[in-house]
């Protein structure tokens, strides 16, 4: 039951995030993985989470830190 729940707050944080980032649009499964590695960046920020809520935003929160980093590499790879 727990990697259901991982894998659901990960599609809602990876969707939020893509919602956030309009000129990126990734896949379904993307967004699942952007939100899962951005619940393990904004856990490690912001320490574990204890509702859903609080997991959802906190890997939010990480999702868009990752997708930030994205948009910087991807725009260095564009002057060059």
């Amino acid at each position: 039951m727990g990697i259901l729940v991982t894998i659901l707050v990960g599609a809602i944080a990876g969707w939020l995030a893509d919602l956030v980032f309009k000129r990126f649009s990734f896949s379904l499964l993307v967004e699942i993985l952007l939100g899962i590695a951005g619940g393990f960046v904004g856990g490690w920020i912001f320490g574990a989470g204890g509702s859903f809520l609080d997991s959802v935003l906190t890997s939010f929160v990480g999702a868009v830190i990752i997708l930030g980093i994205a948009a910087l590499i991807k725009g260095a790879r564009r002057t060059t």
